[in-house]
């Protein structure tokens, strides 16, 4: 893979470049995340290609779903070094198992909003099906 020369990066430019704002960059200091970045002679803080890896690689997890402590997991194996791809195999079949345990759900409430629609005949009277539903207590 072709390393290309980031130049140094105040923190408005790395938000920009990344996707992401301001306020995002400062949170992930805080909680430990991405490391703090060195400063430049007038305080502002400045990024390096480090920074900017890091801060994508955990934009794409959090795309991908992966919560912060997921991440956080997911980075340390990248920080802590001696770990084996086992490991971090074994973190994306957790959260491939929660993703599809969060599917299944959604197709079960899909199947009773649609069961629910189809009973509503959209006419004028006063009882509607799906509110009657809402009204009604759990199973």
């Amino acid at each position: 893979m072709l390393e290309i020369d980031i130049p140094l990066l105040k923190i408005g430019a790395l938000a920009e470049r990344i996707g992401c704002k301001v306020e995002t960059i400062r949170y992930y200091e805080a909680i430990g995340i991405l490391p703090k970045p060195g400063r430049s002679e007038g305080g502002q803080r400045i990024y390096n290609r480090d920074h900017l890896k890091r801060l994508n690689f955990v934009r794409r997890a959090r795309n991908l779903g992966f919560t912060l402590d997921e991440v956080r997991a997911l980075l340390r194996l990248v920080d802590e070094k001696g770990h084996s791809c086992a490991e971090v195999r074994a973190l994306g079949r957790a959260h491939l198992d929660g993703v599809r345990a969060r599917i299944a759900d959604l197709e079960a409430l899909e199947a009773v909003l649609e069961k629910l629609v189809q009973d509503c005949a959209g006419g004028t009277v006063p009882e509607c099906p799906i509110i009657e539903a809402l009204f009604r207590e759990a199973d």
